[in-house]
């Protein structure tokens, strides 16, 4: 199973989704990311919070969608912030969509310890989606099933 973590500058929040589903997930299921308009660079507070928190940072880049255009994921999850009136990347294919939105922590302006608990609480829900996903009974669920079960995830 492939996921396809989308956001618009593949920088921070859906960096940090690839990572955290790469290290939570069982072998046979992988996750990659991208975004509409990447930056090019990923955020250096959105690495150092995954060692912060015990990931694995290496391989992980900004890249665009055009990355990606062979992977046919299963399954696309959008992680822009559509209540900051961010415009979320559009993936088309067949794979079973559904929207996580996060706030974005590099956006938060404050002392460093109040940056740093930005990035780990959006950690924190990262890892509780995530958990929540590789648990799913997938052979059990039809396709309507799963998107229901996806976005009910997203409101966790």
């Amino acid at each position: 199973m492939k996921v396809l973590f989308l956001c618009t500058a593949n920088s921070c929040r859906s960096i940090l989704s690839e990572a955290i589903f790469n290290a939570l997930a069982p072998k046979g299921m992988r996750a990659f990311s991208a975004g509409s308009h990447p930056k090019g660079e990923v955020n250096p507070l959105a690495l150092q919070a995954l060692l912060d928190a015990g990931f694995d940072v290496d391989g992980l880049y900004s890249k665009s969608t055009d990355a990606h255009q062979a992977l046919a994921p299963d399954i696309v999850i959008t992680v822009c912030d559509n209540a900051a009136g961010e415009a979320c990347p559009v993936f088309f294919g067949p794979a079973t969509r559904c929207h996580w939105g996060l706030s974005d922590p590099s956006e938060v302006n404050g002392s460093e310890a109040e940056i740093d608990a930005a990035f780990a609480a959006t950690i924190q829900q990262i890892q509780t989606r995530v958990s929540a996903l590789i648990a799913l009974p997938f052979t059990q669920l039809d396709s309507d099933a799963l998107k229901a079960e996806l976005n009910r995830i997203g409101s966790l």
